[in-house]
């Protein structure tokens, strides 16, 4: 007999959501929450979001556990408070009224934050982030996109392809960052030490386009990389979208 899948996995009641519930006041010379979600993002920066837990946010601060669970609920909780704290750091790029030039500086501005916080871009590839400070991040980018084109759903897709774009770029920086770190080798010194077996597949004369890729091309700054990819799918907007 079939399996109730209602039955086999019991909906439960979700818990209130962090920005509904009011915020205790810290008692005296106890952290805030303010306080916690800092040492968190210091917690992640420097050893990735797998390292924070409410244990070692708590003793980071010389508090105890019990003490941050009366502010925030669980790690989750504290998760979406960091990622809200992030995307609040920097005052938003001022309208000028020109879809190129804002979304640009849409783009620009997300992409400092999640160099800037390296375990932020997996957190914002999957549900959106509802703090009042994602909340204005976002309202001022559907505004960049609206004057592209009114149709908010086409509006929402444009900025859905340029965020694509630039996770997709900063998870490359970030990767090569991780090799970097991985290795103890930098870029140069890769490109050195593979460097006689390159040679050897370019005589092999098999690939010619990666023989000119090596010794034609130039090798560009990121941020040179980052703004011609960029140019790129404003280019595809503006064609697809312009009025």
């Amino acid at each position: 007999m079939p399996v109730n899948e209602e039955r086999s996995h019991p909906m439960t009641e979700p818990a209130p959501s962090v920005w509904t519930r009011p915020r205790p006041e810290p008692r005296r010379r106890a952290p805030g929450v303010d306080q916690y979600v800092a040492a968190a993002l210091a917690i992640a920066d420097a050893e990735g979001l797998a390292a924070v837990s409410m244990r070692r946010v708590a003793g980071d601060l010389g508090s105890g556990t019990a003490t941050l669970y009366r502010y925030i609920t669980n790690r989750d909780e504290l998760v979406e408070l960091m990622v809200d704290a992030a995307q609040g750091e920097d005052p938003l790029p001022e309208p000028t009224g020109d879809w190129r030039t804002d979304l640009a500086a849409v783009a620009h501005a997300l992409r400092a934050t999640l160099l800037r916080h390296p375990w932020l871009a997996g957190e914002l590839a999957g549900r959106p982030s509802l703090g009042p400070n994602s909340l204005r991040r976002s309202e001022s980018a559907l505004r960049a996109a609206v004057a592209l084109t009114p149709d908010i759903t086409l509006a929402s897709q444009a900025l859905g392809a340029m965020h694509a774009y630039v996770l997709g770029s900063v998870a490359t920086q970030q990767a090569a960052r991780r090799a970097e770190q991985r290795t103890g080798l930098t870029k140069e010194q890769w490109q050195r030490s593979v460097g006689p077996y390159i040679s050897e597949v370019i005589a092999g004369g098999e690939h010619p386009m990666l023989a000119r890729r090596v010794l034609e091309a130039e090798e560009l700054d990121p941020d040179v990389e980052f703004a011609f990819g960029l140019d790129c799918v404003l280019d595809g907007l503006a064609a697809r979208l312009g009025r």
